[in-house]
């Protein structure tokens, strides 16, 4: 037992000098390609079993011819381990590249291709990741794209529908101005009129900052949506009966909600006036309110004759109006906007699908 230790002792301490030196190798080649990092760590292997070997070897007073044996049979293992480390080396270093070379594609904009050489575990787990990653960045610039496309086209709207109502303004000052105003009652109220409907986009305006700022502060209280769609029918009556619209309650159930009563009367008479407006005269437009599984679910049905089904996913976006909207009266495109930024800041959704003759917005908020 005791020279079985001895032995043990000295093939360890053989093995331990290896291993120093092939620690400090490492770390004097750890910024080096990996070939040489796998190539150290065989030569590592071989070596302290070399010295370990050596060591017994000497302490044993082996012969001559009993060393040469043995080294020549250490020596080539080691030609053995070297060669398979370098090969083994030189296949990730390969697959490495292949997952560099695919990983500044996506990063240059483009997308992410995986290699299509087999990989160790560790490397198919990062170009998962990175094919989760460039999904998610290909997803992120669509949304970009599509936000700076409506950021000019509501930028482009707003100067249009602003333009207008200044010239007229311009025009009827100038008018009232140099006593050429035959009906001055006339002018002044449409004088009103117009910087009403400017308020009115600046408002909007302001208010849609604030939502995509995230600084829309709610106060939430425990109300019916009985209570809350009857005031917005109620805001809401005078436009239609002045262009003709029956406004229709269908089935609104008394179920208690918790929201900001203020902003969500400023959804309800947003989805009515967008509704009103589009619904020629004699139309219906129906509101209605239910408990569904996910909360409670207000709807608001127009008689608009429907919208083009390329157009539904984008009817929410800022600044959309639609392909005939282009008139002072279709707003800025800014209102159904609001309309899903309050919703979802109350942990609500908004959604609008095409029914027979027109089309249903629904709002669907979480239940008290």
């Amino acid at each position: 037992m005791k020279d079985m230790l001895l032995i043990a002792l000295i093939a360890f301490l053989g093995a331990a000098a290896a291993g120093i030196l092939g620690a400090l190798a490492l770390r004097l080649f750890r910024h080096r390609s990996l070939v040489v990092s796998v190539t150290v760590v065989a030569a590592v292997a071989v070596t302290a079993m070399l010295a370990g070997t050596l060591a017994v070897a000497w302490a044993m007073f082996l012969s001559p011819h009993d060393l040469s044996v043995v080294t020549t049979v250490v020596a080539m293992a080691a030609v053995v381990s070297l060669v398979t480390a370098v090969l083994l080396g030189r296949w990730m270093v390969a697959r490495s590249r292949d997952l560099t070379l695919a990983a500044r594609s996506f990063g240059d904009g483009g997308v992410f291709a995986a290699p299509v050489e087999p990989a160790t575990a560790e490397l198919d787990a990062l170009t998962r990741e990175l094919a989760a990653t460039s999904a998610k960045l290909d997803s992120s610039r669509e949304r970009e794209r599509a936000l700076e496309t409506s950021r000019r086209e509501l930028v482009a709207w707003i100067s249009h529908d602003l333009r207008t109502p200044l010239a007229g303004l311009r025009a009827m000052s100038e008018a009232l101005e140099d006593g050429m105003a035959a009906d001055s009652p006339r002018y002044l109220r449409q004088i009103r009129t117009e910087v009403e409907r400017m308020n009115d986009m600046v408002g909007d305006l302001f208010e849609l900052s604030r939502i995509h700022a995230g600084s829309l502060t709610l106060t939430p209280t425990r109300i019916s949506v009985y209570d809350l769609v009857g005031d917005a029918l109620a805001g809401a009556d005078p436009l239609a009966r002045e262009l003709g619209v029956r406004l229709v309650g269908d089935r609104i159930d008394a179920v208690p909600v918790a929201v900001d009563s203020k902003e969500m009367s400023r959804v309800l008479g947003n989805l009515l006036v967008n509704a009103i407006r589009r619904t020629p005269a004699d139309g219906t437009v129906a509101v209605a309110a239910r408990h569904g599984e996910g909360g409670v679910v207000l709807s608001v049905t127009d008689g608009c004759g429907g919208i083009p089904e390329e157009d539904l996913p984008r009817v929410f976006d800022t600044g959309w109006r639609g392909s005939d909207a282009r008139t002072p009266p279709a707003g800025a495109g800014l209102g159904l906007a609001i309309v899903r930024g309050i919703v979802e800041a109350h942990a609500g959704r908004a959604a609008v699908r095409n029914v027979a003759g027109g089309c249903c917005f629904e709002v669907t908020l979480p239940a008290a």
